[in-house]
Formats: C-alpha cells, structure tokens, sequence
C-alpha cells in the first residue's frame, strides 16, 4: 500500500473518531496516530516511499490534534487507605486444673486453716452446744455442768482424756483433781505448760459414781469431740487410757497394743499412752509415760528435756 493510501485511510479513521466524539485515542492505537504524525510531515518509511509528483489532495475534514499522551478516560481515584484489620479479640486460656484438693471428713486443707481468733470463736459456738445437749438422759439429768474443754486454740498438741469426774463437773474444767495434777507435771516435763496445749475428754458429762461411759454415750459424744479437734488441727493428739484412744482411732486394740507406735488422724499424729489416773495407782507404768512423751517430742520436732516424771 502506498503512503498516500495509507494517509488516506489514517485520515478516515480520524474522521471516524472526531464524528463519533471522541477527542482522545482510544487506548492501544498510539501506533496510528504515530503513523499519521508522520503521514503529516511527509516522512516515510525506506520501503513505502511514492514518486514524487504523485499528489493526493486530502479530504476537506478539519482536523483536530489528537494528543499521543497516554490515555485517561477517568479523573484518576484518590488512593484509599487500606481497610484496618479486624483485631482479633483473645480470649483468656482456660487453664484445666490439674491439681485436684482432697479433703477429709473431718480436717480441712492447710489453705484453708483458720485463725487463732476464728478458732476460739468456733470453739466457743460448739461450747454452747455441748452445754445444751441431752443426748444421754442420765448424764444430762445428773451432771452439774458439761465439761467441753481447755487451753490454746492453736495448739500443736491436744491431750485427750476419757470422762470428767467430780472434780471437773465440779468446775466445768477437764483434768482438775489428783489425776489432773500429774498430767500437768507430764506436761511440763515436756518443757511446756498447761496453756500451751488443748486438754478434751471423750465424753462431755461424768458418768456418775466415775463409771465407764456406755457405748452409746461415746457414740453420742464423738461428734463433739470430733469437731474440736478438727477445729484446732493439732500436730499431736495424746490419747490418754483406753477409753480415748479406743474412741478416737475406732480401735478394740488395748492401751499395751496402741502404744510405741504413731497412728493418724486425719492429718494428725496420733500417740496412745497410760491415763493419769492409772499412774496413781501403778507409779512403776510413769517410765513408759515418759517413753512415750519423749518419743512424740522428737517426732514434732521438740527438745527433749534430760528429766523424769
């Protein structure tokens, strides 16, 4: 095709687009509007150039300059800031416990041990219980007063007795006559005093004329004694004759059996031993008191005293 055709239908094309409105080339023709720029000026390439006498007068089509500038047919949008991240809210690790706390029936866990002030309060509530049970029709329609116990709150040892005598109804105090009198000496052997330790019987009543308590006055007393206990949480409970030891370690074994060895009691150590009472008669068993005291010293972790009883 000659030059002048190719002009000629450069020219037509431009027609084209002026009729149809547009101003600007359409996107991908930036070659033919080079074409024509060139058709213009009268250049042309090696291979296509035409004699040059040979005139083609151009149609008389006003020509508009068409602008070889990239094209934009759109004002160009704004960038747009990116939208945010939705933040992801994190939830609190659910943490299984694996460490599970077991509880006995009657101790509660060291985390939840009570105060010296919380331990005496309690104690003092279950006091006036025990002041108005009447559990054993005898021994409540007999006694002068119930006799519930003494001593520190929080103490690490408790001395654990049978039943008041008289002496004790008397004054409403365990441990007061002839028999209470040597376990005080028993109790400062150990380099202690009275007020340093807790002193409790099995039973809440005397049974009169001293006789050993019926096995359903031990069973209506347990839960007193029980609970005492539980509330002071002593290192050592001290079983004193067989009556006690028999009704706090649920045991038919005799005082010869139970004693030289510990037993537990829901967490705490238990020793049995000889009553005071029978030390009066037989001062030959004070030794094997000793023995025992001395033996229980050690294992909470005490002195022990060089004396005897």
């Amino acid at each position: 095709m000659s030059q002048d055709a190719v002009k000629l239908a450069l020219l037509q094309q431009l027609a084209s687009w002026q009729a149809a409105g547009v101003s600007v080339a359409p996107p991908g023709n930036a070659a033919i509007i080079e074409q024509l720029k060139q058709a213009d000026f009268g250049e042309s390439h090696a291979e296509n150039t035409a004699p040059a006498d040979t005139t083609i007068e151009p149609p008389d089509i006003p020509v508009q300059e068409v602008s070889v500038a990239e094209p934009i047919l759109q004002p160009p949008i704004p960038d747009q800031p990116p939208s945010p991240k939705p933040v992801e809210t994190q939830r609190p690790a659910v943490v299984a416990a694996t460490t599970p706390i077991s509880i006995s029936s009657t101790q509660e866990p060291s985390s939840m041990k009570r105060s010296v002030k919380q331990k005496a309060t309690a104690l003092q509530v279950l006091s006036e219980e025990v002041a108005g049970c009447t559990l054993c029709k005898e021994l409540a329609s007999t006694r002068t007063q119930t006799v519930f116990g003494v001593g520190n709150p929080n103490a690490r040892i408790c001395f654990f007795g049978e039943a008041p005598g008289a002496d004790e109804d008397k004054h409403g105090e365990p441990f007061i006559g002839r028999a209470g009198k040597l376990l005080t000496k028993i109790i400062e052997a150990c380099g202690l005093a009275r007020e340093d330790v807790y002193i409790l019987n099995t039973l809440k009543c005397r049974p009169p004329g001293n006789r050993n308590p019926k096995p359903e006055e031990n069973a209506n007393c347990l839960p007193f004694f029980q609970k005492q206990i539980e509330i002071i949480q002593p290192d050592m409970v001290v079983c004193l004759g067989t009556f006690a030891a028999q009704n706090l370690l649920q045991s038919d074994l005799t005082i010869g059996k139970l004693r030289g060895s510990f037993h537990d009691y829901h967490g705490s150590k238990v020793i049995a031993t000889y009553h005071p009472a029978y030390l009066l008669r037989n001062p030959s068993a004070k030794k094997a008191v000793w023995d025992d005291m001395k033996m229980m010293l050690k294992e909470i972790g005490m002195p022990v005293p060089r004396t005897k009883l």
